[in-house]
């Protein structure tokens, strides 16, 4: 059997921002392995599409869909309260959902701090800790988290969204400590460039940077990841290349920084 492949229906999935790019192939290969899958996103249209096609391609399991954003302050609960309503146990939890913010602080609406800390942060804690519990009453399970590579660039314009990944990456090995002689395991992975529209890069970009290896494409992404939780690793940077920049990028400042800056501040939105 492949890592992680279960009797076909006999867990269930439960995947956010579902619709496309990292989420959609999270779906795609858990489904693949034999769970049922749970996908969950706020644009109805995209994933309808999602879902048929998961569900097209993986007859031997059940494929449902939420329309739902995850980015309030109770969405979490609420998540969790639908899936107890419909009677879904929860096996293995991908908490995927982002929201890309490249901007400065001062430019940046109040709204979207609110959104951006919500979904990353406050949705993600709430998630792990309500079905968690639940798993562990079961005898089980596995959450993934994802964070991101920026973590390690606190460059001028993240701020924001490298911030709210910082945390849940530390929140996620932290509580990966507290719950696994409990059944759980707790995955945070911290991918570099994925190559899908989260960036607003335009399709000739993304096929670019998957040439010159800059980015990942999603569905690499998704399989270092999901292989990644199912070896109980507690943090997972996709593509060892990766890590070797990790030094470098927490070592940029003074001039080079003061150029950076000044390069990305057109890119800024």
């Amino acid at each position: 059997m492949r890592r992680g492949e279960v009797e076909a229906g006999s867990k269930t999935a439960l995947v956010t921002g579902a619709s496309k790019g990292i989420g959609r192939c999270y779906a795609l290969r858990l489904a693949g392995l034999g769970y049922n899958v749970l996908m969950v996103a706020s644009g109805e249209r995209e994933l309808v599409a999602a879902a048929e096609e998961v569900a097209a391609v993986n007859p031997g399991v059940w494929v449902r869909y939420l329309v739902k954003d995850m980015a309030t302050q109770h969405a979490a609960e609420e998540m969790f309260a639908y899936t107890e309503a419909e009677g879904v146990k929860i096996d293995v939890l991908i908490n995927n959902a982002g929201i890309f913010s490249f901007c400065d602080i001062l430019s940046t609406p109040i709204e979207r701090i609110e959104r951006v800390i919500f979904l990353h942060d406050l949705t993600a804690t709430i998630m792990c800790r309500l079905y968690a519990a639940d798993m562990i009453a079961r005898g089980g399970g596995r959450i993934l988290n994802m964070s991101s590579y920026s973590i390690w660039m606190p460059y001028p314009g993240l701020s924001l969204y490298s911030a709210s990944k910082a945390y849940l990456k530390s929140f996620s090995v932290a509580f990966s400590k507290e719950v696994e002689a409990k059944g759980v395991t707790v995955t945070a992975v911290c991918p570099a460039g994925i190559a899908t529209d989260l960036y607003g890069l335009s399709p000739k970009l993304q096929r670019f940077g998957v040439k010159t290896g800059i980015l990942m494409t999603p569905e690499s992404c998704a399989r270092r990841a999901l292989n990644g939780m199912f070896r109980g690793q507690r943090c997972k940077v996709p593509d060892w290349w990766f890590r070797l920049f990790i030094p470098i990028c927490q070592m940029v400042s003074g001039p080079v920084m003061r150029w950076l800056r000044n390069f990305t501040m057109k890119f800024q939105k």
